[in-house]
């Protein structure tokens, strides 16, 4: 990129990232919202994301271990309280235990992610790496997709609700708290973006930044289908769901 785009042209260029590669596309998460899959693929698909949900403390932690700027770290930290909990608050990580409980799977099992694949872990540690070593702006942009999520949440309450009798309301309490939540961090994080980067380089560097959180949500969907769908060749040591 040569030329330096306006605020506004830059979030353009943002959201329509998000319009072809966000995550709400792949055909896993079709399959998901449908009904079209059974309770054994709903168990893998929510242990291996217990994975991605755990590690955003760390690296909204990381972002924060090496950020100057007090106002951001004042606006950040409660990306942390809303996953880890604050006093009476149970926090997101919690709520989606009460999910993975609810589909029957062990606490400790899905906390000890020894069943997860690993390709989940290796693309959920290599987005903590990312936010650890690049610069603010790529970091605080690799988290617009939540730009994106509302839609997929709302997707994904009614239609599992709809279609699976072992979902119940009460389990669904993440998506149900992440509407709210969501649409805040992301209307922060996308006016920090297009007041921080300033140059053409630092404006590729957030739209790469986005496209390489894409990738990173994508390869996790991948490798629930492969390994849970179509072929259904589970590694082994990952998780293994009752026959059905």
């Amino acid at each position: 990129m040569t030329k330096i785009l306006s605020p506004e042209e830059l979030e353009e260029e943002l959201r329509v990232i998000g319009a072809v590669q966000y995550h709400d596309k792949h055909p896993f998460h079709k399959l998901l919202h449908g009904g079209a899959l059974n309770k054994g693929q709903v168990q893998a698909w929510a242990l291996n994301r217990y994975c991605y949900q755990s590690a955003v403390p760390r690296k909204d932690a990381a972002l924060m271990s090496r950020c100057h700027d007090r106002d951001l770290r004042r606006e950040w930290i409660h990306r942390i309280t809303d996953h880890d909990g604050e006093g009476a608050e149970e926090g997101g990580i919690e709520r989606w235990l009460v999910l993975t409980g609810g589909l029957g799977l062990d606490r400790d099992y899905v906390i000890s992610r020894k069943g997860a694949l690993p390709e989940t872990v290796f693309a959920v540690e290599a987005y903590v790496n990312f936010v650890r070593d690049k610069t603010l702006v790529e970091a605080v942009a690799s988290s617009l997709t939540e730009l994106f999520a509302p839609s997929i949440h709302k997707a994904r309450i009614s239609g599992m609700l709809e279609n699976y009798d072992f979902i119940s309301d009460d389990v669904m309490a993440y998506f149900k708290r992440r509407l709210a939540q969501a649409p805040r961090d992301a209307n922060f994080a996308l006016e920090y973006v297009k007041q921080n980067a300033r140059t053409p380089e630092a404006q590729q560097g957030a739209l790469d930044a986005l496209r390489f959180k894409t990738h990173v949500l994508w390869a996790q969907l991948d490798a629930l289908y492969l390994a849970y769908v179509d072929p259904g060749m589970i590694p082994p040591g990952a998780f293994v769901p009752d026959a059905a």
